[in-house]
């Protein structure tokens, strides 16, 4: 069995190891180490949660602790995806170069230029960044790329979904080509391959599992949910949440709960707040100041779920996560195995559940494709658990119970009874005056009105007949245009 002593580490690395409490190597530790101790460049292949990032911070030290930095010159760099897993690798530095004299700087959005321009300029071994922050300081003039020895690029495949890929090929080509790098990754999609062909010279390559699997120490499940109304889907799938989470017991005692969207990791910590639930959210648009609080207190043990955007899937080293929920079923398949290494780290045993609605069903079966293998379909205790609270329609209070007022498009009709009687007098004087009167014979128009049917009586609704011209056609009106200019 290979120790760390036997790797030829620098004496006061291995020590600071040896303060940590390891004493042996993970595959991927004891296969990149020694390359990378030798100056070659290396491809590092494994899933989460198998040491990478000590895989390249103890050749790194080892290699720096002879030699001294420049002003805005730093003689290595890390890229790393996030500012979460940025701030683990400088942790992880600070842990192992506790011996050494050398000097770092984190460069990461939230946190003031002018502070981290301090740092620079008084030389730095190690520059930790991510890569928007790095090209900020570089386009101000602060910053120096020519004098980097060793070059890392971390959760490589994780650039990739974020759309880093541009910008880590422009800081490439600010390096000196004679650089030594250390790359690695998760996972190898076409994109990745071809940056390494294109920036790697013959790399070690060390790929310790097959791409794209998970720990065999995490149990999977997922749990198929369909709302029973489409308005109440939200509802009864965080309902569903908390069932799941009342159903491991005692043996939940933390966990990471995984949405897709922002505005989702928001309305679900308030949601398990309000249920009495210990957690708080963490995703991209909060403070740093605010998601490194949420952090510390979640590696603490202070806080129990932590809800999170993908930005807390990759790298992030919470050793004793019990449990790994998806709310939601991630959309790109690779960001399952990401989510789900959370847990069952450093060869604890894990369990992972997921909510899957009909919707993502088409994703699911990819993730199956991906890993080759199916996820077991919960049921059973889960379920029974998870009463879903629909809330019953409301009954019709005695206000709206009452019969709808009907209205009439004349109010004074309605005012008028139907079956007024009319005096026979005034019937009598009405025949009289609406007798018809002798007039010049009618345009053809008219003749078509009255011949088909008999002339619409108007003003039935009250009952009697319309008193003035009625149907009767004025003489003048019916006079063509040049019998009223000749008279």
């Amino acid at each position: 069995m290979i120790k760390f002593s036997d790797l030829n580490l620098n004496p006061k690395v291995l020590k600071a190891v040896e303060d940590a409490g390891y004493e042996v190597p993970t595959p991927i530790q004891a296969g990149a180490i020694p390359p990378a101790l030798a100056g070659r460049d290396v491809l590092g292949i494994a899933q989460t949660g198998t040491g990478k990032t000590a895989s390249f911070t103890l050749p790194m030290l080892s290699i720096l602790s002879h030699g001294r930095a420049r002003a805005r010159m730093p003689r290595s760099l890390v890229l790393c995806p996030t500012r979460e897993l940025a701030a683990q690798v400088a942790e992880n530095f600070d842990t192992y170069s506790k011996y050494l004299k050398l000097t770092k700087a984190l460069l990461i959005g939230g946190v003031s230029f002018k502070e981290q321009d301090k740092l620079i300029d008084k030389g730095v071994d190690v520059l930790i960044a991510t890569p928007g922050r790095l090209l900020d300081h570089f386009e101000r003039g602060k910053l120096l790329l020519t004098g980097v020895q060793i070059m890392v690029v971390d959760e490589a495949d994780r650039m990739l979904d974020m759309g880093f890929i541009p910008d880590i090929e422009r800081i490439f080509s600010l390096t000196p080509f004679t650089r030594q790098t250390l790359f690695f990754s998760a996972t190898m999609a076409p994109e990745i391959e071809r940056i390494t062909n294109t920036f790697l010279s013959a790399p070690e390559r060390i790929e310790v599992a097959r791409q794209a699997t998970a720990s065999e120490t995490i149990e999977q499940g997922v749990v198929m949910f369909k709302p029973s109304r489409r308005e109440n889907a939200d509802t009864e799938k965080r309902d569903l949440l908390r069932a799941m989470i009342d159903g491991e017991g005692d043996g939940c005692t933390n966990a990471i709960i995984f949405c897709n969207r922002k505005v989702d990791v928001d309305v679900v910590a308030k949601s398990l707040v309000k249920h009495g639930y210990d957690a708080a959210p963490i995703h991209g648009d909060l403070d740093q100041s605010q998601r490194t609080r949420t952090l510390d207190g979640f590696r603490a043990g202070t806080l129990r779920f932590l809800i999170a955007s993908d930005v807390a899937a990759r790298g992030l080293d919470v050793p004793a996560v019990s449990h790994v929920f998806n709310y939601d079923v991630p959309s790109h398949p690779e960001d399952y195995i990401h989510r789900i290494g959370r847990t069952g780290r450093a060869g604890r045993s894990g369990k992972t559940l997921m909510i899957c609605a009909p919707r993502d069903e088409k994703n699911l079966a990819a993730i199956e494709a991906l890993i080759r293998k199916p996820i077991s379909r919960v049921e059973g205790p889960v379920l029974a658990v998870a009463r879903i609270s629909c809330e019953p329609e409301a009954a019709p209070t005695e206000k709206s119970a009452r019969p709808r007022r009907t209205y009439s498009r004349n109010k004074a009709d309605d005012a008028r009874p139907a079956s007024l009687p009319i005096p026979a007098s005034d019937v009598e004087k009405t025949a009289e005056v609406s007798e018809p009167v002798a007039a010049p014979e009618a345009p053809q128009r008219n003749e078509r009105r009255s011949s088909g049917r008999p002339d619409r009586e108007r003003g039935a609704q009250g009952g009697g007949t319309v008193l003035g011209m009625g149907d009767h056609l004025p003489s003048f009106i019916a006079l063509s245009f040049e019998e009223r200019r000749a008279g």
